[in-house]
């Protein structure tokens, strides 16, 4: 059975996630982790449950999901996997950090990429990759329909959608990325999104305002 711990990390109260099963491997998806002392949280959360990390996945690449990147690859020894459509996002992260003045240090290669249709494995358990672009061109989302878990990242919020007036964004595409690959999920799905309080898939469509 998967677990799920988030973290609410950086200036952005970005929501951070390791996802792990009874075996004890783990996946850290989207470290959003800022500084020290937020790189000193996720750490110890992983050697206090003798986890191992096997992978290292961002939903998209808005630097408030990328600023542990570093900390976790030189950490656990892995490597980001992403969408390769997002890539555009990874190289303009410096010049969004500048312009919302905070700091972002150096970002480790990612020569690893997810589609839709793949299964990121881990332990006994695995999420299905599904491909949401709108708020982030190469935007994924993260579902494992067995247990009715989904990592929504900045696609689905409670009761808000992604936004879409940042670079690459288009509101349409995000529109249709939402009522085609997640409210064809099962209602009592349980949403974990990338900013905020979980949600499910069936109170979004009954009550999501941008979904009406």
């Amino acid at each position: 059975m998967i677990s799920i711990k988030s973290f609410t990390f950086n200036p952005f109260q970005e929501n951070t996630y390791i996802a792990y099963d009874e075996s004890k491997e783990c996946v850290i998806v989207d470290p959003g982790c800022y500084d020290a002392n937020e790189n000193a949280i996720l750490k110890s959360f992983i050697e206090k449950e003798n986890l191992k990390p096997v992978a290292l996945i961002n939903t998209h690449c808005h630097l408030d999901h990328v600023f542990g990147n570093k900390f976790v690859a030189d950490t656990y020894n892995l490597s980001p996997v992403m969408h390769k459509l997002d890539l555009p996002m990874l190289e303009y992260a410096p010049l969004a950090a500048t312009k919302y003045g905070v700091h972002l240090g150096e970002l480790p290669e990612v020569t690893n990429f997810i589609e839709e249709g793949d299964f990121l494995k881990f332990g006994n358990s695995e999420f299905e990759i599904l491909f949401t672009p709108g708020h982030a061109p190469g935007h994924i989302c993260l579902v494992n329909k067995k247990e009715n878990i989904a990592l929504s990242a900045d696609v689905l919020f409670y009761l808000s959608i992604g936004r879409t007036d940042l670079p690459m964004g288009d509101h349409e595409t995000l529109l249709t990325s939402i009522r085609e690959k997640l409210f064809v999920l099962d209602d009592a799905m349980v949403v974990y999104p990338g900013h905020g309080q979980a949600t499910s898939i069936g109170f979004e469509k009954a009550n999501n305002p941008f979904l009406k």
